[in-house]
């Protein structure tokens, strides 16, 4: 493309509400415009490499089979009924009405879309295995868009369902994808690390499901990595051991006046406990259909709940922390309560970096009062249950081997979702006995829009962009600075060899000082940049690459020009 008749603005200034390096180098490159909070328009030089995006995603799934369709972005509220997902999705889903006063949705997720295809179509196990997919626009109602790209309402996104007669099938293909997955983000040249995932209210409950993190400074998701396994999960999901704790000689149960300490904090300051000799108390609600329960959750002083894991471990539709009134309808007293208490409704839960056998201080359940040489298994009201439920920390341990966290942004997800969707909308398959079976369903998912800010959040420096080559907008910034015609004829000439030899190149031909123009170069970041400098020219026929990745910088002659250039593309994985 020449910069003369392109479509091409850059700008000095960081926009205000531009917070992360992304989304601040994606503004001022002139790669996106922002339309509203939440909403972009994709410019000529983002829209290039959200198409390579795409061309990866596509030859890879086309590669294990899978079948590319369009689903619609408006769907009918009946369809989402079906499942419960109408009222279960919340404020995220934008809901409308159609002229006939039909309810209708922009679609935040096409799992209930896909299975009424799937119904209306599919009937004998001959058919299946079968894998859709489609790459289109999705919208959910972000109570607070933020960081471009990686947090917006509307967006791109890659989502495929597959339907299986079993769950081997389904075993073998999720490995297909999972395969597939990790084809796709190698050859886009990012870092990335596969995490143990919880899927939330998507995957089935006991079922498969990773996530395909980008490493990166700013991820909104923490990774628990342990280098010397090479185990990777999530922190939601990861079940660390915190290392050297010493256990408590049991002695006599003993009440203890602790005025204003509420926190064990607080307590073990004011006594000269270690932290970890006191019990932090938590009371969760938890609703299954439509019972509700209450669970006193007990954790060393320093710990945190996971609640994701508690909701998960209490198989629990709904988990939150108990409000006031219910502490008091409990007879609670927050900052006092202890597992010595016997409420109907109330059962108490360890977690299992607690000994059951050690001494600790827990509250009285009296105010302003505690008790000291409390042993769970001795002392605790009710039955006694121990489950993993602390968030994982620095300084913990699997299996005895350190763990180091990373900060990640996930920008692909695959899950197992078992019959949660083609049971709910009624759908069958009749075996080869003729049977009718519900089948089950695996879903997969990438970002495409999210996966480009991502991988600029990756890879940049203070002076802009550094594009990944086999995602970048065009493979070389060609910039020429030459006053004389037959320098910039030769110029032309150039600019045509790169074109001839299927190099992708951004011809600057706009006439600007060098100053500017390298600037832009930088900020834009593509993999190589080639300048045609008249002196140099002239004097010794040579012309100047500086890959960008690294720094370096050489000079070779117009004969050498697209050999030298596609052997440096090819390094930096523009063919991967």
């Amino acid at each position: 493309m020449r910069l003369s008749q392109g479509f091409w603005q850059t700008y000095k200034e960081t926009p205000n509400d531009a917070e992360i390096p992304s989304h601040q180098l994606m503004m001022r490159a002139g790669l996106i415009h922002k339309t509203a909070g939440g909403l972009y328009t994709y410019l000529p030089m983002a829209f290039r490499s959200i198409k390579k995006i795409e061309k990866i995603v596509r030859e890879e799934l086309d590669r294990i089979g899978c079948y590319e369709v369009q689903m619609s972005v408006i769907t009918p509220a009946e369809l989402w009924k079906e499942t419960g997902r109408w009222e279960a999705m919340g404020p995220q889903m934008l809901r409308i009405k159609d002229r006939a006063e039909r309810e209708l949705c922009v679609s935040p997720t096409n799992e209930e879309t896909v299975t009424d295809v799937f119904r209306k179509t599919i009937n004998s196990y001959k058919q299946l295995p079968v894998c859709l997919y489609q790459i289109n626009t999705k919208f959910r109602d972000e109570i607070r868009p933020r960081f471009g790209l990686l947090r917006g309402r509307e967006f791109t996104m890659k989502d495929a369902y597959s339907l299986h007669m079993d769950k081997d099938c389904l075993n073998v293909f999720y490995e297909k994808m999972y395969g597939a997955y990790v084809a796709i983000f190698k050859r886009m040249g990012l870092d990335f690390i596969v995490v143990e995932a919880d899927g939330g209210a998507m995957a089935a409950g006991g079922a498969k499901t990773h996530e395909f993190q980008l490493v990166a400074d700013i991820g909104e998701d923490t990774l628990v990595t342990v280098p010397a396994t090479g185990y990777a999960a999530n922190i939601e999901k990861a079940p660390t051991q915190r290392p050297g704790l010493k256990p408590q000689a049991a002695s006599e149960l003993t009440k203890f006046s602790t005025p204003n300490q509420k926190t064990c904090e607080e307590v073990a300051a004011a006594h000269g406990l270690d932290i970890t000799h006191t019990l932090k108390a938590l009371v969760m609600q938890v609703v299954r259909g439509e019972k509700t329960h209450y669970y006193m959750v007990m954790l060393l002083g320093d710990d945190q709940l996971n609640e994701i894991k508690f909701k998960n471990a209490m198989a629990a539709d709904h988990a939150r922390p108990a409000q006031a009134h219910e502490l008091e309808k409990l007879g609670l007293i927050k900052g006092f309560m202890g597992p010595t208490v016997e409420a109907q409704g109330l059962s108490v839960v360890y977690d299992l970096t607690v000994d059951m056998n050690s001494s600790y201080v827990v509250g009285a359940n009296v105010a302003e009062h505690h008790l000291k040489g409390f042993v769970p298994s001795r002392d605790t009201k009710g039955n006694v249950k121990s489950l993993d439920l602390r968030l994982a920390k620095e300084g913990d341990v699997m299996n005895g081997q350190p763990i180091v966290m990373k900060k990640g942004i996930e920008v692909g997800h695959v899950f197992q979702l078992g019959d949660k969707y083609t049971k709910s909308m009624g759908a069958t398959v009749l075996n080869a006995q003729g049977k009718a079976i519900t089948p089950l369903m695996g879903c997969y998912g990438i970002g495409t829009t999210r996966t480009l800010a991502a991988a600029i959040e990756q890879n940049h420096d203070q002076d802009g962009i550094i594009w990944p080559a086999a995602i970048a907008p065009y493979d070389v910034y060609f910039g020429v600075i030459a006053k004389a015609e037959e320098t910039k004829k030769v110029a032309e000439e150039i600019y045509q060899m790169f074109l001839s030899a299927g190099i992708e190149v951004l011809y600057d031909d706009r006439g600007m000082g060098p100053g500017g123009m390298f600037k832009d170069a930088d900020l834009m970041g593509l993999p190589c940049r080639v300048v045609l400098g008249e002196r140099d020219f002239a004097a010794s026929g040579e012309i100047e690459i500086k890959v960008r990745k690294t720094g370096e910088t050489l000079k070779v002659q117009k004969n050498a020009l697209v050999a030298t250039l596609k052997e440096k593309l090819q390094s930096l994985g523009k063919w991967a």
